[in-house]
Order: C-alpha cells, then structure tokens, then sequence
C-alpha cells in the first residue's frame, strides 16, 4: 500500500516544486552510495530514529538492484546486548570515513552532540546528507540537504517517502526484469485499491 501512497503524493503534489527536489536529493543520495560504495549510515536525532526511512530503503533497494541504498540504522540508545543490526550506536558516524554516506533525518534541532558527530564524519570525508525542517547548524555541515516547510501537506514524513521511492528509480532505463517487477506491483496496487465490481 505504500507504493499507492506515494502515487496519491505525486498526483497531490504535481506542478509543485516539491516533486522536482525530493528527486534531485534522492539522486543525491543514490550518486553518493553507487559512486563511493562506501556504505550508508542513517542516523536521526535522541528523540526520533528513522525506522520507517529505514525500512522503505531497504525495500528500494532489493526492488532496484542497488544494494547500496540499503542502510546502517545508527541509534542513539543502542546498547550491546542488542541484536547486531541495533547495536550500532553514535561512534560509528564518528568513525565514518572517506566514500561512506551519511544521511540526517531531523525533524527537530540534532543536538550538539550529533552535530559534533556529524562534523568528524564530514572532516574525515564522508558525504553528508541532511532531510530536516531548517536547522542552521546541520545545513552548514550536509553537502546537500532538502527542508520540508512548515506545511501539513508536505512534512517530514511525506518527504522521507518521496524521497526513498526515488532513490530506487534509476536516471537510466531500468533492465527488463525491473520494470517488469515494478508494472506487475503497480498493477497488483491498482487492483487492491479499486472499488468492488457491480453486482449483476
């Protein structure tokens, strides 16, 4: 059903600008990962972590064929006995280095202590990424960064599914098997959401 809400999004949101830039920020973000294939680390803020984001790249990923875009979930409470794809606490985007991509997701200011986190990972020549809602501070450290506006329309939220539905479409004409993978889904989509035939 998400494929079919971010089809709602995009008819919403057509002749906007707002189409245009959660494209160009997801081809931001695929150029980084393909190109530096480095690895991507996804980290929010103490107060909100990015399951969801998470959750849709890793999906993007296995439907486009780009490994790459699937991602690291940085915590900001991770603690050692959890499982290993929890675990993973705010030292590694300290220790990010050069050709790994970093993507910030905050809807609310980061906090000192990421953006200090955030700086090492960028002195060190990581990419930085930001989707957030204006904070100075992380605009200053992302190499790009996409604001969602104080519009109930176009939050936080609609943005990160526009922009990881992207990441997954290629600039380049998908191979057969892709589009034929992503016409039966849209198809499938289509059938769910349509009303009950006409009773004889």
């Amino acid at each position: 059903m998400d494929t079919v809400r971010v089809a709602l999004l995009r008819e919403m949101l057509a002749g906007t600008e707002w189409l245009g830039a959660t494209r160009r920020f997801a081809e931001a973000l695929r150029g980084s990962v393909v190109s530096y294939g480095g690895g991507l680390l996804l980290v929010g803020t103490a107060e909100y972590e990015p399951w969801h984001l998470a959750a849709h790249l890793v999906d993007e990923a296995a439907w486009s064929g780009t490994p790459e875009l699937s991602p690291t979930l940085v915590r900001h409470a991770s603690r050692p006995s959890d499982p290993s794809h929890l675990a993973v606490g705010l030292g590694r985007v300290s220790a990010a280095r050069r050709g790994e991509t970093l993507l910030v997701v905050a809807p609310s200011a980061p906090g000192a202590a990421l953006l200090e986190r955030v700086h090492d990972a960028r002195r060190a020549g990581a990419r930085v990424l930001a989707l957030d809602t204006g904070d100075r501070d992380l605009a200053v450290l992302a190499h790009e960064s996409l604001t969602a506006p104080p519009d109930p329309d176009v939050d936080l939220d609609t943005v990160q599914h526009l922009v990881s539905a992207a990441a997954g479409e290629p600039s380049l004409p998908p191979r057969r098997g892709r589009r034929r993978l992503r016409d039966r889904l849209a198809r499938l989509a289509d059938q769910l959401t349509a009303p009950p035939p006409a009773r004889w």
